[in-house]
């Protein structure tokens, strides 16, 4: 039911303007009071090992490993720095605040809050047309923030249930968990995209790529170290070696990560909202107005403590070294003014306050854990609906240049055209040498494929149809569909005739989708520049 409802939510989302994780989460609050639905209490033990791979797979798969290392400076003082700063910073005004809370618990929650997920920063981020650089740096800060979250709060949790670690102990537990997820996740890349490559059922294929992320994740673990970064890091390297992978199994991968991305990120964010009911009941001890006054004041310190780090990590390092100035591009104060306000809290913040531990090694209550899960909880309903639904304005507002669509696809044209050119001298020397002999209509007829490939993206430059608004190759797309349905229509009568079995209905509609695929893509692309 839970699937079910939040893929219909989900989807009626598209046609609104609100993004989808937003409408999610009001649903999931209005829908965790409505009379019959039933209790869902977040598992960390299902959410961290089984929802959380797959979801940081995909968007490593996605992510460009190049622009990712170009901004590596700025993504790791968001992702490294800016987590153990806000663990400090909330932890410190929650200790201060709440009355009896020791300093321990009080980094509990400091850790708990301290990641953002960039999920739908980053959805808005792309509807809007933000400057590729700053969604690329939201996506690396949520591809590895995680992970330093997840440690931190190990190593609070184990001070605050009296294990007496200390500070030398906590460093050096955190390297460990963050060198040696990146070596498992350095181990085991190679190997696994030999197998991909050397698999030529794209079924089997499909399966590897499905269970990849639980492997590396469970492989760091067995060995204490970040589950997350080495799902990450054998992404990003499978996502950036996908070009050796055949064409049928990218195809059949995209369709099935998309579907997993979309039922996933649906259900996480109605999980969030459907845990206000079990929240606010084991409240207890406190009563509403000092909940309520605790959770906007940690509120209001997640919020500053993310423009105290942002701002000064963004201008000093240029003002200190001129390095950094040469070889990275000017901003102004504009952008870490989105960077901060796009510090959007979610599931992971959830599923870590859910796992603290009901007692501490004494025997005695864990210390305001119900209020943990409370303020964890407001922070996170408050993030995502505060500046969910601010982040498209605030981004108009301060007029921060978007994509430039025309330049994009002029660089692709002249990608294009250089690829073609390589492409024309190398059937040339294949039609050379007699054993590829043909008869010269075929011969002509890739010569014309490639011609057409060529001019497709140029054409996208041109002017627009003035009856029907369409470019030339918005036309030539939307011809290209209607003969192919006429096709498809014919194969399908001729199944039903008898002339034709199903098999072969099967084969032909599989060559027809294929085009039908590449077009759309062609699409995708152009609405996407």
């Amino acid at each position: 039911m839970l699937v079910a409802g939040s893929a219909v939510v989900a989807g009626a989302a598209r046609r609104t303007p609100v993004p989808a994780p937003l409408l999610l989460v009001v649903v999931g609050l209005i829908g965790s009071y409505v009379p019959g639905v039933p209790d869902y209490t977040l598992d960390p033990h299902i959410v961290l090992p089984l929802v959380l791979p797959p979801l940081l797979h995909s968007a490593a798969l996605d992510s460009s490993y190049l622009d990712l290392r170009a901004n590596l400076r700025p993504i790791a003082l968001l992702s490294v720095g800016y987590v153990l700063f806000a663990t400090v910073a909330v932890g410190v005004v929650a200790h201060l605040l709440i009355p009896g809370l020791p300093l321990a618990p009080a980094l509990v929650l400091g850790a708990v809050v301290a990641p953002p997920d960039a999920v739908a920063a980053t959805a808005i981020a792309r509807r809007i047309g933000l400057p590729s650089r700053l969604t690329t740096l939201l996506q690396g800060e949520s591809l590895f923030n995680d992970a330093t979250a997840i440690t931190a709060y190990r190593v609070a949790l184990a001070a605050a249930v009296g294990e007496g670690v200390s500070w030398a102990e906590g460093v050096r537990e955190f390297a460990f968990a963050a060198v040696g997820g990146v070596v498992v996740g350095l181990i085991l890349m190679v190997p696994l995209h030999w197998l991909r490559i050397r698999m030529r059922d794209p079924l089997l294929q499909n399966t590897l790529s499905l269970l990849i992320p639980f492997v590396a994740y469970a492989t760091a673990e067995q060995f204490e170290a970040s589950g997350v970064l080495a799902v990450v890091v054998v992404g990003l390297y499978l996502g950036h070696h996908s070009w050796q992978v055949d064409f049928a199994t990218r195809l059949q991968e995209a369709a099935v990560w998309r579907m997993i991305d979309f039922v996933l990120e649906s259900a996480v964010f109605a999980l969030i909202g459907l845990q206000l009911r079990v929240v606010v009941g084991g409240l207890g001890e406190y009563s509403a107005g000092e909940a309520a006054w605790y959770a906007a004041v940690v509120f209001l310190a997640v919020v500053a403590a993310r423009f105290v780090w942002v701002f000064p990590s963004t201008f000093v390092p240029r003002m200190l070294f001129p390095g950094i100035r040469e070889r990275e591009p000017g901003t102004n104060w504009t952008a870490p003014v989105v960077i901060g306000w796009a510090g959007m809290r979610g599931v992971v913040s959830l599923a870590i306050a859910f796992s603290i531990p009901q007692t501490v090694h004494g025997g005695e209550p864990f210390p305001a854990r119900n209020l943990i899960l409370f303020l964890t909880f407001t922070t996170v309903i408050g993030t995502l609906v505060v500046h969910g639904l601010t982040l498209p304005s605030l981004i108009r507002l301060l007029g921060l240049p978007g994509r430039d669509p025309r330049a994009e696809t002029l660089a692709e044209a002249q990608a294009q055209n250089q690829a073609s050119l390589a492409a024309e001298s190398r059937l040339g020397e294949l039609l050379d040498d007699e054993r590829n002999a043909l008869p010269p209509p075929l011969a002509d007829r890739l010569r014309t494929v490639l011609e057409q490939r060529r001019n497709a993206v140029w054409e996208r430059l041109g002017a627009v149809n003035e009856v029907t608004g369409e470019s030339a190759d918005d036309t030539y797309r939307r011809l290209a569909r209607e003969m192919i349905e006429a096709e498809r229509k014919v194969f399908v009568d001729l199944r039903d005739a008898r002339r034709i079995d199903e098999e072969m209905l099967r084969s032909l509609l599989r060559r027809l989708d294929l085009e039908e695929a590449a077009l759309y893509r062609e699409g995708a692309t152009e609405e996407g520049a």
